[in-house]
């Protein structure tokens, strides 16, 4: 990225003028001897003055011969009668002006000038710290430029996203050559919109494609258009695409679109949203207006594409949409390659085993639990990263940081061991559960006094109903462990709760899996692209009032059923469930191979189970 820096010559005119003074100054007071009236009488009767200035108040002068080191002199004026005796004395006389009018313009001009000086210099500091700079700089455009090769990012950097890849090589293709890419009369897209959750790579999708063309990249945040004066945003669109003309070919990147391109709401209140909705207007013109055979492409990122405007989603406008969704097991290998030739490796560490204890992560998270392995091999003065640092690593990312602090008295630990083993007994008895990979009772994060990790064979993207069953099953074993050891319930089971809950209600209201409801969806609520939906969407349901109250007591069914199911699970490992708790109470934590052992003992659910309770389909009336 180029650099420049703007160097005022008036600064260095001043500058130089004010040196000169001091030295002047400094010079004048080494030489200049202040004398007394009755020393300058004495010294002009011994012919030691050579000539003299007077003014109305001082007088002033030089010596015939230096006197203490000094040349000149100067003091007060005391005898009115004192230019006679001078005169006498033959000694020249020089007489200076003491009202003139360039004096008093001076007097008035200078003092003026180095006010507005000063004040100009605050007030562009002022300016530069609230992000407007100067008048004169307030209508251009914000963005960072960087020629030619200089992002220094190139599809080899990128990895896991190999669908997205090919749809943007295309632009790389006609950026390269546009006259070959159209000798068929096809057209590059005017704008490709990159859409996905954080952290999947988009922004750096966009700089690998500047990267390999090899052309000027113009990059800006969406939010750095609107600015505190009217009008702003839609001069620094205009001087974008106007710098961009000028640097053809040349990629336009606007990072976070959803800060500028959010839907225009109709009959709203004047004044609310005019300043972003003019920005806005002036890049739909600007989308309308460019010519895509000039060599100019737009690209641009959000994670929020439910709300754009559809005006820039429509074609001509935003022509293409690419997902750069998270990444599956082959692409999370991948990335971790890509992240991991920048760090020392022990020889134990396994790129795939990571990917699959990393389901759901994105690459910004896979880049950051490298670099936790890293910092946690660091702190124990190791010499490689082992792959001890990377599950270290990952069960501080989902878990939380360690509280070992936390003290917890002797009944709570008891609680809270029987609990995580409830997870872990009901994990490993059902079928088609993900694998319990550790449990402990060292308190994690902010609540978490203990935690069961799980780890998923593979990536799963459908689920069938007693799957689902059997995940509530697995998130209400350690309530039920509760229930069956100490006859009470806790308040440790309150996210556990949630999530089954939630789980629940989807397969009554969402997904139909309720024979009495039908094959209904009930569920109105328009989920984001994060999988966040209205919060205030049950306003707006379309059933009535009875069939509310039958989904609610449904969801409540489905998780009375799946919990006595897990009772009935538990009592028959009853003693496992006992000894296996006294075992983490000793050692707090139980790896992998000492879970293996313990699930070698376990009652699964079809002997524990009578048929009919384990028959997971509700009947139908």
């Amino acid at each position: 990225m180029e650099k420049r820096t703007e160097y005022n010559i008036w600064y260095w005119i001043m500058a130089f003028l004010a040196v000169i003074y001091i030295q002047s100054l400094i010079s004048g007071w080494s030489s200049v001897a202040p004398i007394s009236y009755s020393q300058f009488e004495t010294y002009l009767d011994e012919g030691r003055v050579a000539s003299i200035t007077v003014r109305a108040d001082r007088i002033s002068g030089t010596f015939t011969d230096p006197i203490g080191g000094k040349t000149q002199f100067v003091t007060t004026v005391v005898d009115p009668a004192l230019l006679e005796r001078i005169d006498r004395s033959g000694v020249e006389i020089t007489g200076m002006p003491e009202n003139t009018f360039l004096g008093t313009l001076l007097s008035w001009v200078v003092p003026a000038l180095v006010f507005f000086a000063v004040w100009m210099l605050l007030f562009r500091r002022f300016a530069e710290r609230q992000g407007f700079g100067g008048f004169m700089q307030v209508g251009r455009s914000k963005a960072k430029v960087y020629m030619e090769k200089q992002t220094g990012v190139t599809f080899d950097d990128v990895a896991g996203v190999d669908e997205a890849k090919a749809e943007l090589q295309e632009v790389v293709e006609f950026l390269k050559n546009p006259a070959e890419y159209g000798r068929l009369g096809a057209h590059i897209p005017k704008g490709v919109l990159l859409v996905g959750p954080p952290g999947t790579g988009k922004t750096l999708l966009a700089r690998a494609v500047a990267g390999e063309a090899g052309v000027t990249f113009f990059s800006i945040s969406g939010s750095e258009f609107v600015e505190m004066f009217v009008g702003v945003g839609a001069a620094r669109v205009r001087d974008l695409f106007e710098q961009a003309r000028k640097s053809a070919p040349a990629i336009i990147f606007i990072d976070e679109l959803d800060a500028l391109g959010r839907a225009r709401a109709s009959g709203q209140l004047s004044g609310g949203h005019d300043e972003r909705e003019q920005t806005l207007n002036q890049l739909l013109t600007e989308l309308d207006g460019f010519d895509p055979s000039s060599g100019i492409v737009l690209l641009a990122a959000t994670n929020r594409p439910e709300i754009l405007d559809p005006a820039l989603l429509r074609a001509g406008r935003f022509d293409r949409q690419v997902l750069v969704d998270r990444p599956d097991k082959k692409g999370r290998i991948q990335i971790l390659g890509v992240h991991m030739k920048k760090v020392k490796l022990a020889d134990d560490v396994n790129a795939e085993t990571i990917a699959a204890l990393t389901p759901g992560f994105s690459g910004a998270d896979l880049a950051n639990l490298v670099n936790e392995a890293a910092l946690l091999a660091t702190r124990r003065k190791a010499d490689a990263i082992t792959m001890a640092d990377f599950n270290n690593a990952i069960e501080r990312i989902v878990a939380g940081l360690e509280k070992r602090n936390r003290v917890l008295n002797k009944r709570e630990r008891e609680v809270v061991a029987h609990h995580e083993m409830g997870h872990a007994l009901v994990a490993m008895a059902l079928p088609g559960v993900d694998p319990v990979h550790k449990v402990s009772i060292i308190p994690r994060g902010i609540g978490a006094l203990g935690y069961t990790i799980q780890r998923p064979t593979e990536d799963r993207f459908l689920m069938t109903q007693s799957e689902l069953e059997n995940k509530i099953a697995v998130l209400l074993g350690g309530r039920a462990a509760e229930k069956i050891i100490f006859g009470h319930l806790s308040t440790g089971a309150a996210d556990d709760l949630v999530k089954a809950t939630d789980i629940a209600r989807a397969m009554v209201a969402k997904y139909g899996m309720d024979g009495e409801l039908g094959n209904v969806s009930y569920d109105t609520e328009r989920a984001g692209f994060l999988g966040t939906g209205d919060q205030a969407s049950w306003l707006n349901r379309r059933y009535s009032e009875a069939t509310a109250e039958r989904i609610d007591r449904k969801v409540r069914d489905v998780i009375d059923r799946v919990f006595q199911r897990t009772l009935a699970l538990l009592e028959a490992n009853r003693a496992l469930l006992e000894s296996s708790a006294q075992e983490l109470l000793q050692r707090e934590t139980l790896d992998e191979a000492d879970l293996a052992a313990i699930r070698e003992k376990v009652v699964p659910a079809e002997q524990a189970l009578p048929a009919a309770a384990s028959s997971s389909p509700s009947p139908a009336h």
